[in-house]
C-alpha cells in the first residue's frame, strides 16, 4: 500500500499486522480520490475506522488542511502514527484513540468537509454512526459523508434517517456510498 498522489506520492505505508483491518487497495483509493479531487484541497477530513490511516493520509497528501483519524485498535493507532511521521504529515493530523461515535465528540471544528468511514462489514456500525452524525453541529448540509460497505449492503435506510444518497460506486467486493444531510422523513 502506498500514497497515490500529492506531497507524499509513492511513499509506502505500513499496515497493522493481523486480520483486524482491511486496507483499501491502491486501485480503489485512486478511484475514490479521482471522484473527490476537487473537494480535497483545503478540506477538513475525518477518517473513521482508520486502520493504517491510508485514506486520511492520502487526503493530507493531496492538500487537505487537516485530518482526524478515529481508531480504537492500539496496533492500528501505532501504525497510523508511524505513517504520519514517515510521510511528514503529522503536523496536520489529529489521531483520536476512541470508538468511532465517541471520537466524533472530540472534534471541535466549525465545519467538517468530508467524513470517510470504513467500518467492519455486515455489522451495521454505519447505522449508529450516521445517527450520531446527523445531530453534530460540524456536519452541515455541505458535509460529504462516504461510507465503504460490502457489495451486498443496501443503505436505502439512510434516506429515512435524513440523508440523500448522491452516488453509489461499486467495485468487485465492496462499494462507496456518497451521502449528504437532507431532511428527516
Amino acid at each position: 500500500m502506498r500514497v497515490i498522489a500529492g506531497t507524499a506520492r509513492s511513499m509506502p505505508l505500513k499496515t497493522p499486522e493481523g486480520t483486524d483491518t482491511r486496507p483499501t487497495t491502491d486501485r480503489i483509493k485512486e478511484t475514490l480520490f479521482n471522484i473527490l479531487q476537487n473537494e480535497i484541497p483545503g478540506a477538513v477530513f475525518v477518517d473513521m475506522y482508520s486502520g493504517s490511516g491510508g485514506i486520511g493520509i492520502e487526503a493530507l497528501s493531496r492538500g487537505a488542511k487537516k485530518a482526524y483519524f478515529i481508531e480504537n485498535s492500539p496496533k492500528a493507532i501505532a501504525c497510523i502514527q508511524e505513517n504520519l511521521v514517515f510521510t511528514k504529515l503529522a503536523d496536520k493530523a489529529v489521531v483520536l484513540k476512541q470508538e468511532a461515535s465517541l471520537g466524533l465528540s472530540s472534534i471541535f471544528e466549525k465545519e467538517v468537509d468530508i467524513i470517510f468511514m470504513d467500518p467492519p462489514y455486515e455489522q451495521e456500525c454505519e447505522k449508529h454512526v450516521l445517527q450520531v452524525l446527523y445531530d453534530i453541529k460540524y456536519v452541515t448540509d455541505n458535509t460529504l459523508i462516504i461510507v465503504e460497505t460490502s457489495i451486498k449492503t443496501d443503505m436505502e435506510y439512510a434516506i429515512k434517517m435524513g440523508y440523500s444518497i448522491l452516488r453509489e460506486k461499486k467495485y468487485k467486493t465492496n462499494k462507496h456510498w456518497f451521502l449528504k444531510k437532507s431532511q428527516r422523513l
